[in-house]
């Protein structure tokens, strides 16, 4: 395992090519997101999105998010986001929100939930935002927590945690622990699956 500090406010390319290089080889990294620290992995490697679910010592079916890097990004991989969602999108992107939808039949089956949906993020973080445009692609992504369930802040934690069970941990000093807040899109009408860090301002 590989410690990385990298500059949240200017991410060195150099550094987040070597991430987004060991992501496309399959890796799992943490990294921080706006929220809290998080497992991320490339959404087409199936060993890697296994090795996070067994990490996490969560069930296959569990819900994990994808983070993407711009709205444009999400019409590949979700289906019928309504005019209204879009909206709320343009007012919520970049930020801490997590929003759901049906997944389309580009996302990989072992990363869809029993209700074929999948959770969708823009984190108003630069580091998360530069691997997914240097990888091409968005990453999986899923809060690192400890048994409990309480989230995991202190880099040191995280290494002491993780040393033998991913590849790269990118140290940006001690995060928050307020998740997300959730949002389902995939029904008829929205719902509020989590009121998290993120403000309901738009509705």
């Amino acid at each position: 395992m590989k410690v990385f500090e990298i500059n949240e406010r200017n991410p060195q390319e150099r550094l987040i090519k070597r991430v987004s290089g060991v992501l496309s080889e399959g890796g799992v990294v943490v990294y921080p997101t706006d929220t809290v620290y998080a497992y991320g992995c490339d959404i087409k490697e199936r060993h890697a999105i296994e090795r996070i679910y067994s990490i996490k010592k969560i069930p296959r079916n569990k819900p994990l998010s994808f983070i993407f890097s711009d709205i444009s990004q999400l019409h590949e991989y979700v289906r019928n986001i309504s005019d209204a969602a879009f909206k709320i999108m343009k007012k919520a992107f970049p930020g801490p929100y997590t929003f759901i939808f049906k997944a389309s039949r580009l996302v990989p089956k072992i990363a869809i939930t029993n209700q074929k949906t999948i959770g969708v993020r823009i984190p108003d973080h630069r580091i998360p935002l530069a691997l997914v445009n240097s990888l091409g692609r968005p990453i999986l992504s899923a809060g690192v927590s400890a048994a409990d369930g309480a989230y995991v802040i202190e880099p040191s934690d995280l290494e002491k945690r993780h040393k033998n069970e991913v590849d790269i941990i990118i140290d940006c000093g001690p995060k928050i622990s307020d998740p997300s807040t959730i949002l389902d899109f995939s029904g008829d009408e929205m719902k509020i699956i989590r009121e998290g860090k993120g403000e309901l301002f738009f509705l």
